[in-house]
């Protein structure tokens, strides 16, 4: 199977589009070396897959029909992702709403002023 159609089979992207994407980017490695979207998957590959700044490892177990349920993921994968790339991707969402708010989006006219008054102050 390709790799594109394998990690669309498995649920890691929506469509086989944005995971051909992905490989074509770079994003995904089989056995440490880049790849196109056209490689075979074999059983006991290993996949380094990045996704939302997280480094996945996978082991390839078995080889799907076609897609599967999010409950049978397991069957075809194994995810050897080390628990640390999670909790840095955790840790940086904590530093993007520590530094601005979500929603508020770019600052307003009296948000620059008060950012001025607030800098000339300061020297």
């Amino acid at each position: 199977m390709r790799i594109d159609k394998y990690l669309w089979c498995t649920r890691y992207f929506k469509t086989r589009n944005l995971a051909s994407t992905a490989i074509k980017k770079g994003q995904v490695k089989i056995n440490g070396s880049p790849i196109k979207p056209s490689r075979e998957v074999y059983p006991m590959d290993k996949i380094v897959l990045r996704k939302d700044q997280v480094d996945y490892q996978l082991t390839v177990l078995d080889i799907p029909e076609s897609r599967v349920g999010a409950k049978l993921v397991d069957i075809y994968r194994k995810d050897t992702t080390p628990k640390e790339a999670f909790e840095h991707n955790e840790l940086l969402q904590h530093a993007k709403t520590h530094y601005r708010k979500k929603g508020l989006g770019r600052p307003t006219k009296k948000d620059r002023r008060d950012i001025e008054d607030y800098l000339d102050e300061s020297e």
